[in-house]
């Protein structure tokens, strides 16, 4: 049975599509129930204010993990 797992990243537009990973953020388990999403803020601020720009899907997850820490930490 495939399980999802998603590791997420900052990675350079440029090398994007090589796999090219500066720095892994966090992870995000949908399969688990609740889903488990574990996020360094600190560093994804880091990034943003570095020029980073967010997916529209991390962009959702980091909504979802404001909205409700104590269920995403857990």
């Amino acid at each position: 049975m495939k399980k999802p797992h998603h590791r997420i990243v900052a990675a350079d537009r440029q090398h994007s599509q090589r796999g090219r990973v500066l720095e892994t953020l966090g992870t995000y388990d949908p399969s688990s129930e609740p889903p488990r999403l574990t996020l360094d803020e600190a560093r994804v601020a880091f990034w943003m204010s570095n020029g980073a720009q967010v997916s529209e899907a991390v962009a959702q997850l980091v909504k979802r993990l404001k909205r409700a820490p104590a269920a995403a930490n857990g």
